[in-house]
């Protein structure tokens, strides 16, 4: 069976949907999750509860990777992902792979390809956030369309990172981004090599899952914060500047109530997923799931509808 991608804005589902095909299939999932990859951060991050047997991470008898295993003070990207993936299947090479996620550039960069651009340095990143710091989002974006026009204009002004990123290549190179990429972003994956799933929620339905979650985990998630900051981790290392987990640093501080930060994280969430359904809308090749209502959530249909996609 050719690898599966589980795809869709944050809050769909894509786990559980996961772990149904694993356990009808024998696969094993990989997640794509930029935050679920962080050892100590498990309920905010929505990580499914498992544990370690004869060495992966197995969630209900399905060995589910690259979870779990970073230290919060560290970094991980794309590259770093793709590598990791490269070992997994030289691993297991008879296992169906079953990659569930919603970091839509781990997922691209590994079936699209991504271009060999030189690593943020400890100094180019302190000088883009000085910029940030300095003129602030939409100031660090007009800074980017003097330097770098064509990236800018395929840069929303609100995404800090693509923006810092952009601002980074053309300090480390001199170049602008935008003639240091050779146009793989904007291809589609193979359908010969892979069968991506969207999770396609009303938008309605999912806000209100979202919600719903949000008001569940995030008691665990001002825990799983406090404790960290106990054992002296500062509040800005890379695992704490997970979606919501700021939030939880306020409403530990006492600068936000629980409601005022629940509020703030669902908003952000929210605005998350509407990214998430931007970026994913483009892989026009994906078999769509669309979901009306939240009983349409079955696993078990899902997962034939699923199947008896790739058999055909």
């Amino acid at each position: 069976m050719k690898p599966l991608v589980i795809c869709g804005p944050t809050a769909s589902g894509k786990t559980e949907l996961a772990l149904e095909i694993a356990r009808q299939t024998g696969g094993l999932i990989i997640s794509a999750d930029s935050r679920q990859v962080y050892k100590h951060l498990t309920i905010g991050t929505a990580k499914p509860q498992g544990t370690y047997q004869n060495g992966p991470y197995t969630v209900n008898g399905v060995p589910y990777l690259l979870v779990d295993f970073l230290n919060v003070t560290d970094s991980f990207n794309a590259g770093a992902f793709c590598a990791q993936v490269r070992e997994i299947q030289v691993k297991y090479p008879h296992k169906p792979l079953i990659f569930a996620g919603g970091t839509g550039m781990y997922l691209h960069a590994y079936f699209v390809g991504m271009d060999d651009l030189p690593p943020s340095t400890t100094q180019s990143r302190a000088q883009v956030t000085a910029l940030l710091e300095k003129h602030g989002k939409a100031g660090l974006h007009t800074i980017l369309t003097q330097k770098d026009p064509a990236s800018a204009a395929q840069i929303p002004s609100g995404n800090v990172q693509r923006t810092m990123r952009a601002l980074e290549l053309y300090l480390l190179t001199g170049q602008p981004a935008s003639t240091l990429k050779s146009g793989t972003f904007f291809q589609l994956p193979d359908p010969a090599k892979s069968h991506w799933v969207y999770l396609d929620w009303d938008k309605e339905v999912l806000n209100q899952r979202i919600a719903t979650r949000t008001e569940q985990i995030f008691d665990g998630m001002a825990e799983e914060t406090r404790t960290l900051l106990t054992q002296g981790f500062p509040p800005d290392i890379p695992a704490l500047k997970t979606l919501g987990y700021p939030q939880a640093i306020s409403y530990l501080n006492k600068t936000l109530t629980r409601t005022q930060a629940l509020e703030e994280v669902c908003t952000k969430t929210r605005q998350y997923a509407k990214r998430q359904r931007t970026w994913f809308n483009r892989y026009t090749q994906a078999q769509r799931l669309h979901l009306a209502h939240p009983e349409d959530f079955d696993t078990k249909k899902l997962t034939q509808a699923v199947l008896s996609c790739v058999s055909e």
